[in-house]
């Protein structure tokens, strides 16, 4: 008979096991990415997939030594296996704040209309031409504002529905506005801007992380719990087996 209780035991070499299976497949996903993307990476990209080694093979060492650990029933290694549920809960709990506090500044940026973080956004080349699709697709202009784009509107803000617009017969839903005062460009523009369309797209990747972050918080949580269970029970056999040699000696 083990030191451990089986209905402990079995599921937690089978916890650990599927984490290292995990392991395995997100370190053969990184390989794959590498090969494809060694030559396109630039300097922050291969920053961000070095992180992901370390994330990947930490995941495979710990539930390897949670695999350990649960089938030849030793404590030292169950502390050890502890020591880094600690960690890892204490990091991924951090992690998960700061993701919850960047989503709020941004939504914060992105509701107030006068953040500077977003409107030096517009600056970027690449988000100009990506800002100029998206308003013909989505029909909306500017991120937070028309005046983003400064004196000159782009005609992609041009809005035709003319029917839609005071006095043309329009409403409290209508879509399109006359252009700000001082600038060239369409003579209307779209009322709606493009800000809460974006902001969408990217909460969705802010909540997957605060899901990953605080997923792998309680993970390492359940963890700790179960390890030092186990080890509880290690020393309580030990301290039986022990008091049984004594009166047997006696």
């Amino acid at each position: 008979m083990g030191k451990i209780n089986g209905c402990i035991r079995f599921p937690f070499i089978s916890f650990n096991g599927l984490f290292a299976v995990i392991g395995c497949m997100m370190i053969y996903g990184l390989m794959k990415i590498s090969a494809y993307r060694q030559q396109q990476l630039e300097a922050a990209g291969s920053l961000g997939l070095g992180w992901a080694w370390v994330f990947t093979i930490s995941i495979l060492c710990i539930a390897g030594l949670g695999v350990f650990a649960g089938r030849k029933e030793n404590a030292l290694a169950l502390k050890i296996f502890a020591g880094f549920m600690v960690v890892g809960m204490i990091i991924m709990m951090i992690f998960g704040i700061i993701v919850v506090v960047e989503r709020n500044e941004l939504k914060s940026d992105f509701e107030s209309g006068n953040s500077e973080t977003v409107k030096t956004w517009i600056d970027k080349e690449e988000m100009r031409e990506l800002l100029n699709k998206l308003q013909q697709e989505v029909k909306c202009c500017g991120l937070v504002s028309a005046e983003d784009w400064g004196d000159d509107i782009p005609t992609s803000c041009e809005c035709n529905s003319l029917r839609g617009y005071g006095g043309y017969g329009g409403s409290a839903g209508s879509e399109c506005k006359a252009k700000p005062k001082g600038t060239s460009g369409p003579s209307f523009i779209y009322k709606q801007t493009c800000g809460g369309f974006i902001f969408e797209w990217i909460d969705y990747f802010y909540k997957i992380a605060m899901g990953v972050c605080f997923g792998f918080a309680v993970t390492a949580l359940l963890g700790l719990l179960m390890s030092l269970l186990m080890i509880h029970q290690i020393k309580r056999h030990d301290s039986a087996a022990g008091a049984s040699f004594a009166m047997t000696g006696y």
